[in-house]
């Protein structure tokens, strides 16, 4: 990019269209601008957003600026932070005036919530969280409702009582089918060139490797069907550690949590703090405190999922309430 600072009467500012797919009576809309807007220092030029057809409702589209050749992108060109795309329109038109020679890169961004994307879900996430409530519901089914499996798990704890509960199958199904939703909705709407990364793949065959390779050690009569049980809870607890971490840094990379939803967030703190609760109680009820540990997938989970809860709080309330309008960054020097 030094090469600019060579040129005495020009300005370039380069705009990039986010290809992005809007909810618009059950239709695509696609918004485009010109590449490159190339100027003359001192001079002003009009840019054209236009749209793939006409809108239903007021658009208001974001101008995010990803980089400058200077340190303030203002003392380059002179834009607005945002541009209203109006009811039933297929266009809009901005100024941008031109201060002095240099570069700066924008995206548009939109603020409409009804879009079809899931660009701001983790496909590694989604992975993660789809193996982890099948195995989780094959351990309440199995601890719930196979009877032979009951009286295994009786004979090892002959003072205790079953910890897994209706509410506990429930749940396990419940999150799988919301599981398999997203993971359609993933393969429909607009994902932003995300794929499952090449880690989660790896981690994903280790568990289900161990899992069908403990199947054939069961049948052999080698370890007990209870126990087999036991390693799928313990799949979903090693889900459960990491799962989070893709999303996390997500958010941290994106410096944003726009398509996470928030309201996720606070329900599952809210069940994660009550199933912890109901164990401790169970617990106390019982004057048998084995039951907190004696389903330590379902404690894990709720103690790591509240955890993580208080990371995207925390991301969503403190670090990036508002969106990132520009980011600085230092002069660049010629060689």
């Amino acid at each position: 990019m030094g090469g600019l600072y060579l040129v005495k009467k020009w300005f370039l500012a380069e705009v990039l269209a986010l290809h992005m797919l809007i909810n618009i009576s059950e239709s695509a809309l696609c918004l485009n601008v010109p590449d490159v807007v190339t100027m003359e220092q001192t001079s002003s030029a009009t840019v054209t957003i236009s749209s793939s057809s006409a809108v239903n409702q007021s658009t208001v589209i974001q101008l995010n600026v990803t980089f400058s050749s200077k340190n303030n992108y203002s003392s380059i060109i002179t834009l607005p932070e945002q541009v209203l795309l109006p009811e039933k329109a297929t266009s809009v038109n901005f100024t941008v005036l031109a201060h002095d020679v240099g570069q700066v890169t924008a995206h548009l961004l939109s603020n409409n919530t009804d879009l079809n994307s899931v660009v701001g879900l983790n496909f590694d996430y989604l992975a993660f969280n789809l193996t982890g409530f099948i195995a989780y519901s094959v351990f309440n089914i199995g601890l719930f409702w196979i009877p032979y499996i009951k009286e295994e798990f009786l004979q090892k704890n002959p003072s205790g009582i079953n910890p897994v509960s209706a509410n506990d199958v429930f749940f396990s199904l419940h999150a799988l089918l919301f599981c398999v939703i997203y993971v359609s909705q993933a393969a429909l709407y607009e994902r932003g060139g995300q794929t499952v990364s090449w880690t989660a793949r790896l981690l994903l065959l280790i568990g289900w490797t161990f899992a069908l390779i403990s199947l054939f050690v069961a049948v052999a009569q080698k370890i007990t069907w209870l126990e087999y049980l036991y390693y799928f809870s313990y799949i979903k607890l090693a889900v459960t550690l990491i799962k989070y971490v893709p999303q996390a840094y997500m958010n941290y990379r994106r410096q944003s949590t726009k398509g996470w939803s928030i309201g996720n967030v606070l329900l599952d703190f809210t069940g994660g703090v009550f199933s912890i609760l109901q164990m401790i109680i169970q617990s106390y009820n019982n004057d048998e405190w084995k039951l907190v540990f004696g389903d330590p997938t379902k404690f894990g989970l709720g103690l790591f999922s509240v955890a993580f809860d208080i990371v995207f709080m925390t991301q969503h309330y403190c670090l990036y309430r508002r969106p990132q309008q520009y980011e600085a960054i230092l002069e660049q020097q010629d060689d």
